[in-house]
């Protein structure tokens, strides 16, 4: 398992009953998980997300907190905030392939001397493009969700980061994909993190079950002659990591494909909280 255990702002702190119980900073949320289908302790929470059975849900808050405050993972600041959909803006596991896109991204610039081109999908609110972005990378950021874009920039802006080499895009991921293709550019390295389900700013449909191999296999044609990574996250239920790795392997043959699932650490007991699958391939 690839084990973001690396934070020092969050920490959960016991998980069980279908949620898990968060520190983010100074303030302790309740959230579902699905995962966490054994016994939870006793514990208290500043907020707690209730679903609803028609869809949705929405948050109790126990005591008064700041419509957003910070979290920070080394050397990186991001805006977390509860939102109406139980996320916070952040998805702390991922922080484990940040630094090994950022170890990576470094030893290839320091053997180059000169700066990698890293392309990120479904961006969401720019944790990873921050991560690149301070491991010395050109980064063009794309998610179709105007929104969250200018979520990423405020996140970028508070690492000190507003100023780096980054484009922001609200498009289609594919169809930006497409474009780069006939426009000629390359990049050193590209991750991607598509939804089980989700529309395009023009209603396109995705579904990752069809959609993931033809994506991954126009995002190859976007690999410079010197690559450095390819990076596929999944949270797709049912979608084992060796599905991952077998679409890496079969898009790219040349080069190592692994795959696992990505865990944090629980306080409680020494428990891991399994959070979806990550595939890695390096040439």
């Amino acid at each position: 398992m690839y084990l973001a255990d690396g934070w020092q702002d969050f920490e959960i702190l016991d998980a069980g009953n279908g949620d898990k119980l968060e520190c983010w900073g100074s303030f302790v949320l309740l959230r579902p998980d699905p995962q966490a289908v054994w016994p939870m302790g006793a514990h208290t929470a500043d907020a707690v997300y209730f679903r609803s059975q028609s869809g949705g849900g929405h948050w109790e808050f126990q005591r008064e907190l700041p419509e957003s405050w910070q979290v920070r993972y080394k050397g990186l600041t991001f805006i977390v905030r509860p939102t109406g959909f139980k996320h916070t803006g952040l998805f702390p596991e991922q922080a484990v392939n940040w630094d090994f896109m950022s170890d990576r991204l470094k030893a290839w610039k320091k053997g180059h001397g000169a700066t990698p081109r890293v392309l990120n999908l479904f961006a969401y609110t720019g944790g990873a493009t921050c991560a690149c972005a301070k491991a010395g990378a050109q980064v063009v950021h794309v998610d179709a969700a105007k929104g969250m874009v200018a979520w990423a920039k405020d996140n970028a802006a508070a690492s000190g980061l507003a100023d780096a080499p980054i484009r922001y895009i609200v498009d289609d991921c594919l169809k930006f994909v497409r474009r780069e293709q006939r426009r000629g550019n390359r990049y050193e390295g590209i991750l991607m993190d598509p939804p089980s389900y989700g529309r395009g700013p023009g209603g396109e449909m995705w579904k990752i079950e069809t959609g993931l191999f033809e994506l991954v296999g126009e995002c190859v044609k976007l690999l410079s002659d010197d690559p450095c990574f390819f990076l596929i996250n999944s949270y797709t239920t049912g979608l084992a990591p060796s599905v991952l790795k077998n679409v890496l392997q079969v898009a790219l043959p040349q080069g190592r494909a692994e795959a696992d699932e990505v865990g944090l650490p629980i306080r409680r007991g020494g428990l891991v909280l399994p959070c979806g699958a990550t595939g890695r391939w390096i040439p």
